[in-house]
């Protein structure tokens, strides 16, 4: 059974951490420095952060604030938003992330990909994938921010992207983010077992139960959740304690 990784999803715009609804109708939530430290300190596995406004300003802003966080955070960090290039990843990894996650520039330019990857390794290579469902058992690839139609077919999309290079997969239910009504089971299911690579599933969780339901699954090996923690509806604590409960495998703190 694969080890699960309880993983915070910080979505940046500017200096503040926010938090919407099929990723629109954002709302600051607070300082992202406060809320990494507090997460790595319940036992967080990873973090992701994603400058949800990069296609605004054509390139990546977070790199003060991944400098900051990695002074004080010593897990591993994914960064997402407006990394467009070779050059970019490398400015990000420089700041402190571990991983860069990369959507709009590789559909763009699918070579990107494998660019970074040469460059940097599949380990730090994230093809990120916001998903919406467009008919029973198919889901359609959107960039910025579940706004823009590629016509691709998600599950052909992450195939592609992990032959091209990707190390991992950020899959995200637009259609379920911020709802609080739990993941998409089914989509999550889906690109977890046609991919030979991890997947972190995103979008939806609201309670504990949501969450051991996308833990069952067999091939998910990254959990991430943002509104439920932000709003201090549950703790990783209460997360982890929960997974134990349920004989999942999951770190021990």
């Amino acid at each position: 059974m694969n080890k699960i990784r309880i993983i915070p999803r910080l979505d940046i715009k500017g200096a503040n951490l926010i938090k919407g609804i099929h990723l629109e109708g954002l709302r600051v939530v607070g300082d992202p420095q406060q809320y990494a430290v507090r997460y790595y300190e319940q036992g967080a596995d990873e973090l992701i952060y994603m400058d949800i406004v990069a296609s605004l300003y054509g390139r990546n802003n977070l790199s003060d604030i991944i400098r900051r966080a990695a002074e004080n955070v010593f897990i591993p960090i994914t960064v997402g938003g407006g990394i467009r290039s070779v050059d970019d990843a490398r400015h990000i990894l420089r700041s402190g992330a571990d991983k860069v996650a990369i959507n709009t520039a590789a559909v763009a330019r699918p070579e990107l990909l494998t660019e970074i990857s040469r460059r940097f390794g599949s380990q730090a290579t994230v093809l990120s994938i916001e998903a919406k469902q467009i008919s029973a058992d198919k889901w359609e690839a959107y960039t910025d921010n579940g706004r823009e139609r590629t016509g691709l077919d998600v599950v052909e999309w992450a195939i592609k992207g992990v032959e091209l290079g990707a190390g991992e997969i950020l899959l995200t239910s637009v259609d379920r983010e911020g709802t609080r009504k739990g993941y998409d089971l089914a989509l999550s299911k889906l690109v977890s077992e046609k991919v030979p690579v991890p997947v972190i599933a995103s979008g939806g969780m609201g309670s504990l139960d949501h969450f051991l339901e996308l833990a069952s699954l067999e091939n998910v090996s990254g959990i991430a959740m943002a509104d439920v923690l932000h709003y201090n509806r549950l703790t990783l604590g209460q997360i982890h304690d929960s997974a134990k409960a349920a004989n999942l495998n999951v770190r021990i703190l």
